[in-house]
């Protein structure tokens, strides 16, 4: 081989050399970004283990991990006024909480202060409560309560106040009207009745401690709701409206169809999350609905179409997207 060929030959090596460790090196930055994109950790703040909240909270998780391919976590907290700044300051990417939380936590009306940052994704499913008293009972509607011992003065629920003056307000009733019973939570309420402390109480549909009180005082009743007294409930608490339930398992105390009041519980996130995430988290859910209500049947309620409600609080950009692609326009709150 002449000097010239041996210098050529030795060129192309160094080419073909160069060439696969330019490959090589490619090939290990996208099997890097590929890790760093599995790696991507999602938290979903919710309330303790137990509540519907939690529930919830796992049933998305499980169905975003599996179907959607979004790693996401389910981070448990001390309650919904915890969570909601949480998500707000990008401590979690999303969260769960009801409306009146929600609207209370962003327009300032707790110490944690207005969470600028935080944007919707939509209505999951309605909260649809009762005011419960004892089955023997003389009381039949909100309107009996008057004089009566009512739970009012909740120190660790707040918005709570404001969900009893709301449904007190359907009868033309203030707290004033009742002999208020002051406790901290929507469980002690339920004990007070239990203790013969309390006339009624308050409860969300589905709590485990509902089943508990049904049992032990035996049998518990719901106080029918006026559909004409609305209108002034939404004086005080905007959000609120009637749900109509039948009689059934998931229904405690209802006797017969009737209307029961409801707001909603609210998926969230915050800005930092990217269009893409938010569109991805939706569609998921949309597509695998039957997986979501296998783990929590409350959601047999969502659509996706449901999300879109006309709440004062901003949707997160990926939201609209979708619900612009979709061709779904914003339903009224009541």
């Amino acid at each position: 081989m002449s000097s010239q060929h041996h210098r050529f030959a030795l060129r192309r090596a160094l080419c073909r050399r160069s060439i696969a460790m330019c490959a090589a090196w490619l090939g290990g930055m996208l099997a890097l970004g590929a890790v760093g994109a599995a790696a991507q950790t999602y938290g979903i703040a919710t309330m303790q283990p137990g509540t519907l909240n939690h529930t919830t909270g796992s049933a998305i998780a499980k169905v975003l991990k599996e179907k959607g391919g979004l790693n996401v976590l389910v981070q448990p907290t001390a309650g919904e006024t915890t969570l909601i700044p949480m998500v707000g300051r990008a401590e979690a990417e999303l969260g769960i909480a009801n409306i009146a939380e929600v609207v209370s936590v962003t327009m300032g009306g707790t110490a944690a202060g207005q969470q600028p940052d935080l944007r919707l994704i939509g209505s999951i499913h309605p909260l649809r409560t009762g005011f419960y008293v004892r089955k023997d009972s003389d009381l039949r509607t909100i309107a009996d309560l008057k004089g009566k011992r009512v739970p009012v003065g909740y120190s660790a629920m707040r918005t709570l106040d404001t969900i009893t003056t709301a449904v007190l307000a359907t009868a033309g009733l203030t707290p004033a009207d009742v002999k208020a019973v002051p406790v901290p939570n929507v469980v002690r309420g339920a004990d007070e009745l239990v203790g013969g402390n309390a006339d009624t109480f308050t409860f969300a549909f589905g709590g485990g401690k509902l089943r508990e009180v049904d049992a032990t005082v035996g049998g518990l009743r719901v106080l029918e709701i006026s559909d004409a007294g609305m209108a002034a409930s939404r004086k005080v608490f905007p959000y609120g409206y009637l749900s109509e339930v039948d009689p059934g398992p998931a229904f405690i105390g209802v006797a017969a169809r009737m209307k029961v009041y409801a707001y909603d519980n609210m998926l969230f996130t915050n800005t930092k999350v990217t269009d893409e995430v938010v569109y991805k988290i939706i569609e998921t859910m949309e597509n695998n609905k039957a997986e979501l209500v296998a783990v929590q049947p409350a959601l047999r309620d969502f659509s996706a179409g449901g999300l879109y409600k006309q709440y004062d609080i901003p949707y997160h950009p990926g939201a609209v997207k979708y619900f612009k692609d979709k061709g779904y326009e914003p339903k009224a709150t009541q």
